[in-house]
């Protein structure tokens, strides 16, 4: 058993000041605030300092990072991708992955099974290719596909939890049916559908909505299409790429005001070039130009690529526009990981899995613990 003390713990409901927590094999056993009284267990505990205790980061859209992507065969690859976030506080990650050919993306995600398995992460997002040529971003439009009858159940193995489908595409209900069959999560994005299509998607079983804004027909007064169908639709928990470039900052408060905190996750949509310096990088196999954090594919309308963002600046980002701590932590953290099921993380809870962000007076991390332990 060990004990900590911190300026301050955010848990679901509250902010708790000049708190106490209480780790045993890896899980949350007690909490409070000391004013309140601690338990005596005869050791001595260690104090953290005036910092804020927030749950562990829940990012279920993420590419690449620390120069390395998740589309990749190499094992240590992705590992490295994973590390390289989980310093700056995600401790629980699903990889994403761009459109490719079939047999790629089966190759690609064999490579990152083991990875599941050992718990580095917690599975695997296709994000195409059954996506919208019209709004395809930085996804090969040549790569691009109808979800024919086999093509969805060649991708979908094991370890795959959520794959973003189109759902005006001509099979592509029918897909979100089979994936939704399957087990796995649908998601509705890179879509040019009109409001009703989005709801038709929505009721054929889909539960997210990929980057809200993003990928998607804008919404008009008129023709309230995806984004006004999905800010409507209580059974979708919608991405929020809450970096500034993305969107502005008063989007997201559009979104968190019309939505509420508990159907917004916010992600990264992070690719190789999160954390590197600016330059030349690819996503897939499309080249992507990085100017002053900014990602662009290099060719056509230069679309955003991707993100450099990470989840800590997405959380102070959030905080700063005015978002409370307590609602900060719900979009990072549990409502990604209630939206997948994993009810032992996303919370700073008795009974959860110890994982925790120590940030300052900044929003800037200082340690991440996971699962109990401190990570180097």
């Amino acid at each position: 058993m060990t004990t900590y003390l911190a300026g301050r713990i955010v848990t679901p409901d509250d902010v708790l000041e000049r708190a106490w927590i209480q780790i045993v094999a890896g899980d949350i056993f007690a909490m409070g605030r000391r004013a309140d009284g601690m338990p005596a267990n005869g050791e001595r505990p260690e104090d953290l300092g005036d910092i804020t205790l927030v749950p562990g980061f829940v990012d279920i859209h993420t590419h690449g990072g620390g120069g390395a992507s998740y589309s990749t065969t190499d094992p240590e690859e992705a590992r490295k991708v994973a590390a390289f976030h989980a310093k700056h506080g995600t401790t629980t990650t699903m990889a994403s992955l761009v459109t490719g050919p079939l047999d790629e993306l089966v190759s690609q995600t064999a490579c990152l099974a083991d990875l599941v398995t050992d718990g580095v992460i917690a599975g695997v997002h296709l994000e195409g290719p059954f996506l919208s040529a019209a709004r395809c971003g930085a996804h090969e439009p040549s790569l691009l596909r109808d979800p024919v009858e086999g093509d969805l159940a060649k991708v979908l193995g094991d370890v795959v939890k959520m794959v973003t489908i189109a759902p005006e595409l001509p099979s592509g209900l029918d897909a979100i049916r089979q994936t939704v069959d399957a087990g796995k999560v649908a998601a509705l994005g890179h879509t040019d559908a009109t409001y009703e299509q989005m709801v038709a998607g929505a009721d054929a079983g889909a539960t997210v909505a990929t980057h809200l804004f993003n990928g998607m027909r804008p919404f008009h007064h008129r023709d309230p299409g995806p984004v006004g169908a999905a800010l409507n639709d209580p059974r979708l928990l919608l991405e929020v790429i809450n970096d500034g470039f993305h969107l502005d900052p008063q989007v997201v408060r559009v979104a968190v005001a019309a939505a509420g905190t508990r159907r917004i996750a916010l992600i990264t949509d992070a690719m190789v070039a999160t954390g590197m310096p600016d330059g030349r990088y690819k996503l897939g196999g499309l080249e992507v130009d990085v100017a002053a954090g900014e990602a662009r594919l290099t060719t056509g309308e230069k679309s955003i690529a991707g993100s450099t963002l990470t989840m800590d600046v997405a959380y102070a980002n959030a905080v700063r526009a005015g978002i409370s701590l307590v609602d900060a932590s719900r979009m990072a953290s549990t409502a990604p990981a209630e939206a997948f099921g994993w009810y032992e993380v996303g919370a700073i809870e008795v009974g959860k899995r110890a994982d925790f962000v120590v940030l300052d007076s900044e929003y800037a991390v200082q340690k991440v613990m996971r699962a109990g332990e401190w990570l180097d």
